[in-house]
Order: C-alpha cells, then sequence, then structure tokens
C-alpha cells in the first residue's frame, strides 16, 4: 500500500508586497497616471487624485510618490486622530482610500489638512472614483477636492497582470516558470487581489505539499478555488 505523503502545517504569514518604484510595472492602463504622479511638485494646487477600481494599484503608486516627496501616508480612517497642530504647511500627505469619508471628523480634518497644505504642502488622495463623485457632506471639502487633477488607473492588461503574478511570486521567494504566470494571466479576473489570492493559494499549496510551483499544481488550486483550469 502506498502511503500518501504527510501535509505539512502552513501558517498563513501573509508576505510583504514590494511597492518601490522599480517594482512597479508600466503598461498602458497605468502609464498615464504615472507620469501624472511623476509630475510632482507640478500639479496645480499641488494636490492630485488617483482613482481606479480595487486592485488597480492605487497604494502601490502613492507609495512610489510617499517615496519621493516624503510624503506621510494615511488611511482615510486615520485622519480623525491626526495632531493638525504638528503638520508644518510643506509637509506632503498621501491619504488613501478618501472616498470612505463618511464620518463628520474625517471630513473635517481633510478639510483643514487641505487649508494648512495649500500654500507649500502636497497632498494625494486614493479612491475608486474621482472625487467629484464621493459623496462628501462638507461642501467646502468637495469644492477643494473637485477641482483636483485625477490620475485614471485602469485594471491591468495581460502584460501588466503577467508582470505582477511574476511580482507576488518573487514577494513570496518563489521561482515559477513563465509559462506558469501566462497560464495564470490567462485564467484569473483581471484584478490584482483576484492574483494575490491565487498567488498565495499556490504558495500554501505547494508548502502544505512539499510540491514546487508548476502547471500542475496551479491548475489544481485553480479549480479548488473555482476557477478555470
Amino acid at each position: 500500500m502506498t502511503l500518501a505523503a504527510p501535509r505539512q502545517l502552513v501558517l498563513d504569514l501573509a508576505a510583504r508586497p514590494a511597492l518601490g518604484r522599480s517594482d512597479f510595472f508600466v503598461s498602458p492602463a497605468n502609464a498615464l497616471a504615472l507620469a501624472q504622479v511623476d509630475a510632482w511638485p507640478a500639479w496645480p494646487g499641488r494636490r492630485l487624485a488617483v482613482a481606479g477600481p480595487e486592485g488597480s494599484g492605487k497604494t502601490h503608486l502613492a507609495h512610489v510618490w510617499a517615496a519621493r516627496s516624503g510624503a506621510r501616508m494615511l488611511g482615510a480612517e486615520e485622519l480623525p486622530g491626526l495632531d493638525l497642530g504638528a503638520v508644518p504647511d510643506d509637509a506632503a500627505f498621501a491619504v488613501e482610500d478618501a472616498d470612505g469619508l463618511w464620518g463628520a471628523a474625517a471630513e473635517e480634518t481633510l478639510f483643514h489638512l487641505c487649508n494648512r497644505l495649500a500654500a507649500r504642502g502636497s497632498l494625494l488622495v486614493t479612491g475608486r472614483e474621482a472625487p467629484a463623485r464621493w459623496p462628501l457632506r462638507l461642501p467646502d471639502l468637495a469644492s477643494r477636492l473637485a477641482v483636483a487633477p485625477v490620475a485614471r488607473l485602469e485594471l491591468p492588461d495581460d502584460d501588466l497582470l503577467a508582470a505582477v503574478l511574476a511580482k507576488l511570486f518573487a514577494d513570496r521567494q518563489l521561482i515559477v516558470a513563465a509559462e506558469v504566470v501566462r497560464y495564470l494571466a490567462l485564467r484569473i479576473d483581471r484584478a490584482l487581489p483576484a492574483a494575490e489570492r491565487v498567488v498565495a493559494a499556490i504558495d500554501r499549496a505547494g508548502l502544505a505539499e512539499r510540491r514546487p510551483v508548476s502547471l500542475r499544481l496551479a491548475g489544481e488550486v485553480l479549480a479548488a478555488e473555482g476557477g478555470a483550469a
């Protein structure tokens, strides 16, 4: 009787993503947005909104700008706790998921932050839609953000999705053949969260079963996840 190989216990530890400029892959889906971000500090009004669907690369692009500008990264939910009195007027801030500003305290803080940075500072905000479509309740904040230029990101094309998959495997220190990357890119949803999920699932399966990443393993994981194999 042949005994099945024992499955290894796997701790589900998230890989630390590489969010540097050299890790930002350029394609028609993001080239214009990257050029707009790179135009800093010559942004009109020294503000820029980055808009795009979930998984289009907003966080990565914000980190690219923050590394260059020295900006402080904040989630919109952190705004109410910001000490505005300690913010220099020449500071730079990147506020992520700012379209989720559905609380009066967060809106009030962002309004005062806009005013604080108006003369010499810089502000980048991200959201799924342009600020003009955010459900803001504070008219003065809405008017300030509505005039900010908008850098739009699209969902990744085939080449970008393949590059992202390769990067995600590299983040987990996995060596994967190009044919596996191409196979996955043609079969998963065209969004970065889908790429993250499938790479994590393949990593877990490979560790648990002590198998290298291969076309066969990728197909099995896709089938188990409900994707096309």
